[in-house]
């Protein structure tokens, strides 16, 4: 089988640690995020929009061709698509995101129970910069984290270039089977300041959560009030990386899994951070394990910028407070005013 190619970050810099450098059951190549001035369509180099042209021929596997009918287009996508699979020829970054995957299959499960199921409402996704890093910052609710998946639909399918979001997530993502290499080809990656500011310097969107467990597994009569949002570390993070912070208030994820009691002796033995129970789960075993039908609103608020800041602004300990105060009462404020706006639960 052969190897996809993997580009580095950097040539003068390893990065063994915690990267997958290969897809399973074949090597995978790791490619290089590009920095904000490196995009193809801004580095003035010739030939590339030719070579972007010749890519998005590649991936319809139907080279130099507009007609045909629809389904033998589709038909040669998907095939073209399994030879890459098959034979390696696709890339992977050093945090193991597989964009070509994550667009053509991953994104693809996902939507149904987007846009179908929860009828996802998206409002001022426009607040998400065109290009170079963001920091999007969204409160965490649901028992499982299924709103981070779909704030990763939602930039993915309605911001106007297009762009991709790169989501922080918990070790306890990384250590479950399966999971670790779904997150990984997602494009998720270890809430660490390290790897957050790495994927903001190279321009990329990258979503964080603050409230962590607090927010997820906080009890239904709870819903919707915001937990600690730690030490505003992801403040400390924007600063250093000079990049804009996007609030982001998500409704409707908290009626999914109404938490009625968490079993914490059966949690410990586990190693859970805490083990649910609701009005299905897990009385009715799996099928109590899927999530109500609600109606979710998700909403992008204005950026803070940060570009004005000194970079040693990163280490004053009261400005990471206030900002990340600002950035909490933003989130409380606007969830508060869609709890206001929104007719029911499930309409």
């Amino acid at each position: 089988m052969a190897d996809a190619k993997v580009i580095p970050f950097d040539d003068d810099r390893s990065r063994a640690r915690r990267r997958p450098v290969r897809a399973e059951g074949e090597a995978a190549a790791v490619r290089a995020l590009p920095g904000p001035q490196q995009a193809p369509e801004e580095s003035g180099e010739p030939g590339a929009p030719e070579a972007a042209s010749e890519a998005s021929e590649a991936a319809s596997g139907n080279p130099g061709a507009s007609g045909g009918s629809g389904w033998e287009r589709r038909l040669a996508s998907g095939l073209a698509f399994l030879r890459r699979r098959v034979t390696g020829e696709y890339e992977v970054d050093e945090f193991g995101y597989d964009e070509e995957l994550t667009d053509q299959v991953l994104m693809s499960l996902l939507r149904p129970l987007y846009e179908k199921y929860f009828r996802v409402e998206v409002k001022g996704v426009e607040n998400i910069p065109a290009k170079g890093g963001a920091l999007i910052v969204a409160n965490h609710s649901g028992t499982l984290p299924l709103d981070g998946l779909m704030m990763q639909v939602a930039v993915h399918d309605h911001h106007p270039a297009g762009r991709h979001l790169r989501l922080l997530a918990a070790d306890l993502v990384f250590v479950l089977p399966v999971v670790n290499e779904l997150a990984r080809k997602a494009g998720h990656t270890l809430a660490c300041a390290e790897d957050a500011e790495r994927l903001l310097r190279a321009g990329e969107i990258v979503g964080v959560m603050p409230e962590g467990f607090k927010g997820i597994g906080k009890p239904f009569g709870e819903r919707y009030k915001l937990q600690r949002f730690g030490r505003g570390g992801f403040v400390s993070t924007a600063l250093r990386a000079g990049v804009p912070i996007v609030p982001c208030s998500i409704v409707g994820a908290e009626e999914i899994y109404p938490m009625l009691g968490n079993a914490r002796t059966l949690a410990r033995v586990l190693g859970f951070p805490y083990f649910p129970l609701t009005p299905t789960f897990p009385w009715l075993g799996p099928l109590g394990a899927l999530p109500l039908p609600t109606k979710w609103t998700i909403q992008f608020g204005e950026p803070i910028e940060t570009d004005s800041y000194a970079p040693e602004a990163a280490e004053d300990p009261m400005l990471m407070f206030n900002l990340t105060d600002q950035v909490r009462e933003q989130i409380q404020h606007t969830l508060y005013k869609l709890l206001v706006q929104r007719r029911s639960v499930f309409f």
